[in-house]
């Protein structure tokens, strides 16, 4: 919009807290104030919802303590806790280095990123030397597009790390809810607008996890009449961080396993955004008439919208050089006449990106592959490349149009894979700076340079998708919705590398005895 050109100005939406916590749940529809942010002054007010009712707040607050009496409180659950009568098994030494079982990383709080891994490294098993995996590993960019095209929504694309700071939206944990018994707390020390510090408590914690899941196992038959039944528990690490961006919350978790996997994962909760509406039940819309989104309650419409996710992974696979990206591609091979009673069968085929543009990837179901980072220099026992490859999840992918102007600024979510060479200014999938960017210093510009990339220092992005269709049971606020990709090693060890956890013993575990009846 022409009254908007070379200045910096700020669309507010305006919403009320009258009656409920959840405003959220009560937008004043149509009414936005243009402001400039420069001058301080309101540039334009428009009110284009008359004729649309506030919301009402029944039932919209979620505080347990505000929950009507005669809703139905689930009471089916009984207390429950992971009991480590030794303690946990991590450490962590001068405030960041963590150590734990075969694993030995850096954690760092940062404002704009929330969490940073570094120097992540994993024991090997036969040397007993710590063995390089990856250099850095944070979430760079969200981008949270809402598909509504009027003039109240249309500009509703954002971007949480690059304009609100992923890691200054951090919300202190909340122990025994947020993070289990045993959990280890860090804070986030940021530096406030003015460049006085301040501390952001309970920031980040770190926590042992058991489930019940299962590390391996393998039972013989009776028909062999070999009486074996090897079980050993997964107990994996977790460091977690909660970010609540204005209405949404999204929990983040870098989970580390001792057969060398790393597990990114996010999940979505807190509240949706939605629109005003003068409906109050489907039967009144016209059947030629498109919402934008989901009638969730009386005169609420959940807007449908996207979450992607974009990670910046630092690979360095025995050390930061001579690391390649391999797409081994999955393909159909049909067999000769005569040659087998099988018609066909698949077949790895593998390629080496030589370059950027080599490893620009969209996620292709029927075309599948795998995607390995390797080290040219190092090899097995056996003479396979040691490597880690990324095991796709979360694989949403955008339907923007590429020349619609959000999508200009977030042409990083084009693919859900791509490598570049390692370069410090390179760390922001959407650019150093995201207000007012056109798009002209992205991931995507930087990937169509076409630069090498074998036998490098390489950085491998990925981006973790959602589409969001609300529904009722997002009202009035969401259950937690997640999905993780994982870094697992493929040929890096020999062999098994947790053939050596014992099982779990009754002799090791505390035997807990029922509370005492009132």
């Amino acid at each position: 919009m022409e009254i908007e050109e070379k200045r910096r100005v700020i669309k507010v939406q305006c919403y009320t807290l009258k009656d409920t916590i959840n405003f959220y749940m009560r937008p004043i529809e149509g009414l936005t104030v243009l402001l400039d942010l420069d001058t301080q002054q309101v540039i334009e007010i428009i009110d284009e919802g008359k004729n649309i009712p506030i919301p009402n707040a029944a039932n919209t607050d979620y505080r347990f303590s505000r929950i009507k009496k005669n809703t139905q409180k689930i009471n089916l659950l009984k207390p429950i806790s992971i009991e480590q009568p030794n303690g946990p098994s991590f450490t962590i030494e001068n405030n960041h280095l963590v150590k734990w079982a075969n694993w030995e990383f850096h954690l760092k709080p940062d404002p704009r990123a929330g969490v940073i891994i570094s120097r992540a490294m994993v024991q090997d098993p036969d040397t007993g030397k710590m063995r390089n995996v990856m250099y850095k590993g944070f979430t760079s960019e969200l981008f949270v597009p809402y598909m509504d095209p009027s003039d109240a929504w249309y500009f509703k694309t954002y971007m949480d790390a690059g304009e609100y700071g992923f890691g200054l939206q951090a919300m202190p944990l909340d122990p025994l809810n947020d993070c289990p018994r045993n959990a280890y707390y860090m804070d986030g020390v940021f530096v406030a607008a003015d460049g006085t510090p301040y501390v952001r408590s309970n920031m980040i914690c770190v926590f042992e996890r058991y489930a019940g899941d299962i590390g391996w196992r393998h039972a013989e038959c009776p028909i062999t009449g070999l009486p074996i039944r090897e079980v050993r528990p997964k107990v994996t690490l977790v460091v977690r961080m909660a970010a609540s961006v204005a209405n949404y919350d999204y929990i983040v978790d870098w989970e580390f396993q001792n057969d060398g996997l790393i597990r990114p994962k996010v999940g979505l909760s807190g509240i949706l955004m939605v629109k005003g509406s003068p409906y109050v039940n489907m039967n009144q819309v016209n059947q030629n008439e498109y919402l934008y989104g989901t009638l969730l309650s009386e005169n609420i419409i959940g807007v449908i919208h996207d979450h992607y996710v974009t990670f910046h992974l630092d690979m360095d696979i025995d050390g930061p050089s001579n690391n390649s990206f391999v797409k081994v591609n999955l393909q159909k091979e049909m067999t000769s006449f005569g040659e087998s009673p099988r018609r066909s069968y698949l077949k790895a085929v593998r390629n080496v990106a030589k370059t950027e543009k080599d490893a620009q990837i969209k996620l292709k179901l029927y075309d599948p592959s795998e995607f390995h980072v390797i080290n040219s220099n190092k090899k097995s026992r056996v003479g396979n490349p040691v490597g880690y490859k990324v095991v796709p999840g979360g694989t949403a992918a955008s339907l923007l149009d590429h020349d619609d102007p959000p999508q200009k600024r977030a042409a990083f979510t084009n693919n859900q894979i791509w490598v570049t060479p390692y370069n410090e200014s390179e760390q922001w999938a959407a650019g150093l700076f995201v207000y007012q960017s056109q798009g002209d210093d992205t991931l995507a510009v930087w990937s169509d340079r076409d630069r090498a990339i074998e036998n490098k220092d390489i950085v491998l992005w990925y981006t973790l998708g959602f589409h969001h269709i609300p529904c009722q049971e997002d009202f009035p606020i969401m259950p937690t919705v997640s999905s993780s990709f994982e870094i697992k090693p493929v040929n890096f060890f020999e062999s098994n590398p947790i053939l050596n956890i014992p099982p779990n013993s009754p002799k090791d575990l505390p035997i807990c005895k029922a509370a005492a009846s009132a």
